[in-house]
């Protein structure tokens, strides 16, 4: 008789497989007591895990390399790893930011060759047709750092800054995640990545880049014909050269015409023309940067900064906050280190506390000529459900100032 799956966490992912495979035995550090669930699951508190009486272990991607589960773990297999046999062609894209924009992007344009997406951008490998030509999946530190078979076809890294410290152990540990790819790649596939890595050994054909021009350069694509900026026009960029590499074409109407997700530099007018831009997405330090080049040419800015920073070092955003025409309104768990920074770099600010209250104290002093941005720099799950939520409140606030003119 088959054993059943025993899966660490109790998540999209896992359940997914689970439906696909059968009923499983999952282990999740926040169950209590023991249940089954409709499907015919058993669900158990992640304590009663015994190593015996498991022959193959998936940990969902969220699950740390410190958790005791995976120490006690003896079968343990990532999620990319158990379908090594049955994954098509792949196209893979990594970094610390623009991965969804660039997937996203990616599969609209190979969207006419029946590429499907997946992966860290929502749906999980077990949903996705395995008779499709391409899979373009979005993948993630966590799930790189499980991976010891699978390799992609294509693998796309962008730029990588600190992100997700804690989690890793180290920056050191959360850079060779994202570069653990190589080392399975063989003759002929090919990885994209930027030029300060390109030392990495691997198999495949490497092509570097330092920025969207260069490799625009490289694959001959005219950026003047693209309606990006800044960190977008990276992200076009690469989905372009992907498209140009597999098929020998410059779609330039069809990526004009994507539509960008929101809450990343998702731009707001109101009555008054004032502009207010809902970044609740730049989550770490690097997309806050990214959003503020974006905007850097405004009289004044003020920025929404706070949240749950993942212990990560924050003197590098204030060493471009130094150059700005800056106004911070601080919110969130790391507020106390917001303030002790801006006061270090004689940088003006306003301890806040919450998003309203931020937005309220930026009304009043907001015009034509400046700027207000929520661009946090740090996750959202210490005041909010999720970046979404943050954004969402953001702009249903914005829209209340607007009926109070």
């Amino acid at each position: 008789m088959k054993r059943a799956l025993t899966f660490f966490g109790y998540g999209k992912t896992t359940k997914a497989m689970a439906k696909k495979y059968g009923a499983s035995n999952f282990y999740d550090d926040s169950i209590t007591s023991y249940f089954q669930d409709k499907d015919g699951n058993h669900i158990y508190p992640a304590s009663e895990f015994i190593s015996e009486n498991s022959t193959c272990e998936i940990p969902s991607p969220g699950i740390a390399p410190n958790n005791p589960l995976i120490l006690r773990a003896k079968n343990l297999i990532s999620e990319y790893d158990f379908y090594v046999d049955q994954m098509p062609y792949t196209i893979w894209i990594s970094g610390t930011n623009g991965k969804t924009t660039t997937t996203q992007m990616m599969t609209d344009l190979l969207s006419d060759k029946g590429a499907l997406s997946g992966g860290n951008i929502g749906t999980p490998l077990a949903e996705l047709d395995e008779k499709a030509p391409i899979w373009i999946l979005e993948t993630s530190s966590f799930s790189l750092h499980y991976i010891n078979k699978a390799s992609p076809n294509i693998y796309v890294l962008l730029p990588i800054t600190p992100d997700h410290i804690s989690w890793h152990g180290g920056l050191e540990e959360y850079k060779q995640a994202k570069l653990k790819p190589l080392s399975t790649m063989k003759d002929k596939e090919i990885v994209i990545l930027p030029n300060a890595l390109l030392d990495t050994p691997t198999n495949a054909f490497k092509i570097g880049y330092n920025d969207a021009e260069d490799l625009a350069k490289y694959f001959d694509i005219d950026t003047t014909k693209l309606n990006y900026k800044g960190a977008f026009l990276l992200d076009a960029v690469i989905a372009l050269a992907v498209d140009k590499i597999l098929y020998d074409r410059t779609q330039y109407e069809k990526i004009n015409n994507f539509k960008l997700d929101p809450h990343r530099q998702e731009k707001l007018n109101d009555e008054h023309g004032r502009v207010w831009v809902n970044d609740s997405k730049a989550t770490n330090i690097d997309a806050t940067l990214a959003a503020l080049k974006s905007y850097d040419t405004y009289q004044n800015i003020y920025i929404i900064l706070g949240g749950d920073d993942k212990g990560v070092e924050l003197e590098t955003l204030f060493h471009e906050l130094v150059k700005l025409n800056v106004k911070i309104f601080t919110i969130g768990k790391n507020e106390i280190r917001l303030i002790e920074l801006a006061k270090k770099y004689m940088i003006p600010f306003l301890e806040c506390h919450t998003l309203h209250n931020a937005i309220e104290e930026i009304d009043k002093i907001h015009g034509t000529h400046t700027v207000a941005m929520l661009s946090p720099a740090a996750a959202s799950l210490d005041q909010f459900n999720s970046y979404s939520d943050r954004g969402d409140q953001f702009k249903e606030a914005v829209k209340d100032l607007r009926k109070n003119l």
